[in-house]
């Protein structure tokens, strides 16, 4: 799995002119899922994200987490994350999951961050969604599970 975390003042999701995920103060996460993705690999970078340390803290240091903010995270599946353009311009999308694979361990991923966080949003799996954030700093960090693995 990959992600591509932003921390953001505020998020929406919109699909078909109708705002449907919404967050204040958090996190961004755009999910690509990996043809050979698991449920450990959601486990573990639901556990990473919720943790990683990039709000400031009263000192002005990236200090402390989404959790300890009481911010809110929205995840929207982006299986482009996986896009190859090594040999052309145009992607391939060869180590992207079919929405079969990944369409269930999004909604894993989703599921594990409801356990550990109460303000969780979502777009909507394989709809044509506009996202709109403001990022905060900018802070974007990119993470990948299977590096640890």
């Amino acid at each position: 799995m990959r992600a591509v975390v932003q921390r953001v003042t505020r998020a929406s999701v919109t699909v078909d002119g109708e705002i449907i995920g919404a967050i204040g103060n958090g996190l961004v996460v755009l999910l690509g899922i990996a043809r050979d993705d698991a449920e450990k690999d959601a486990e573990y970078l639901v556990e990473k994200i919720l943790a990683l340390r990039i709000f400031d803290d009263e000192s002005g240091r990236m200090n402390r987490s989404v959790t300890d903010v009481y911010g809110g995270v929205l995840i929207v599946s982006q299986f482009t994350l996986y896009g190859d353009v090594r040999r052309g311009l145009r992607p391939s999308w060869i180590n992207a999951a079919p929405p079969e694979i990944a369409e269930p361990l999004y909604e894993y991923f989703v599921q594990q961050a409801r356990t550990l966080i109460t303000q969780v949003a979502t777009g909507s799996f394989r709809a044509m969604m506009q996202v709109e954030l403001v990022n905060d700093g900018p802070v974007t960090i990119l993470l990948e599970s299977r590096k640890l693995f």
